[in-house]
């Protein structure tokens, strides 16, 4: 059964600061701010939501399309998607724009300065779920406004089955165009942060949501996730990573692990136990896509975190 996963694709540059940025701006100078930080130590990452959502569930098993528009820029990644046996059928190519990318400046103290260019990511409406023939379930991930919107009611008329994941992309939809996004979605997942975004903006809470929906899936960081569905939640616990690197592309991980879970038929337990596992494994290192466990070995973990078997 293929999933049809519709996001971003993006290059993420990550560059490190080896001071903190506060000794190098004046506080009584910011409305004429004009400072330069060097950065000695940097790199470039492939990313975006699509791109780590696909990542996983390859090393799931999966063989997921990923629907997304990018830039004349795109080749290092085409050539990535290829080595790693994902389609680009999906893909659109704009000749005229960059691939979107973040531009992220890190200090000793954790502080970061990120600039994003959307690039080719603002026409991800050009993309239509109808021409995924043969897609049989999905996911709308942060991307550009009219694409996300789009896709969902492309889901939903073609009655194919989605998981609405607005993420990042929250802030740009009112509460009832993502109240209209979640008509013919199977589930809503966000982070603890987003939830209470998605309450806000919406006026429903998250067990209001889950009438609306199969479930409501809530990720809490190192407390786990709590999953709203049938009338009744419950928890699940986090599983304990082998170090804890980087969290960028985590919550793409766990996506990965329910859409994995429910296109073999799982539950909604099973599923958000194995996207915890998945979610661990990823913050153990650097970047959305640099882990690369086997499925053995995701299938072992998963054994002896939770005393079942894959």
């Amino acid at each position: 059964m293929t999933i049809l996963v519709c996001g971003s694709l993006a290059y993420d540059t990550i560059m490190v600061f080896q001071d903190p940025f506060r000794k190098h701006i004046l506080p009584d100078q910011i409305h004429i701010l004009n400072v330069c930080f060097v950065v000695p130590t940097m790199r470039r990452e492939f990313g975006g939501c699509a791109g780590n959502i696909a990542y996983n569930l390859k090393l799931l098993g999966e063989d997921p399309w990923i629907m997304a528009t990018v830039g004349h820029d795109f080749g290092p990644y085409a050539q990535r998607l290829e080595a790693l046996g994902l389609s680009a059928r999906h893909i659109k190519q704009l000749d005229d724009q960059f691939t979107a990318q973040a531009f992220i400046t890190t200090d000793t103290e954790d502080n970061q300065i990120t600039a994003f260019h959307p690039g080719a990511m603002v026409s991800s409406h050009l993309n239509q779920v109808a021409d995924a023939s043969g897609a049989r379930l999905g996911i709308v991930s942060p991307d550009g406004r009219e694409g996300m919107l789009e896709h969902a009611r492309g889901f939903a008329t073609a009655g194919i089955p989605f998981i609405l994941d607005p993420g990042q992309g929250m802030p740009m939809f009112s509460g009832e165009e993502l109240l209209s996004m979640l008509k013919g979605a199977k589930a809503l997942t966000v982070n603890d942060y987003e939830a209470r975004m998605f309450e806000h903006t919406t006026g429903r809470s998250l067990l209001e949501v889950a009438g609306l929906v199969e479930a409501v899936v809530m990720t809490r960081g190192a407390e786990g996730s709590t999953v709203y569905t049938g009338g009744q939640q419950f928890d699940v616990p986090p599983v304990k990573a082998e170090g804890l690197v980087d969290p960028t592309g985590c919550g793409d991980a766990y996506r990965a692990g329910l859409l994995h879970g429910l296109v073999r038929g799982w539950g909604w337990a099973k599923a958000a136990r194995l996207a915890s596992l998945m979610g661990s494994i990823k913050i153990a290192h650097r970047g959305g896509q640099n882990h690369s466990p086997s499925r053995g070995e995701i299938a072992a973990r998963y054994e002896k975190a939770f005393g079942e078997a894959l």
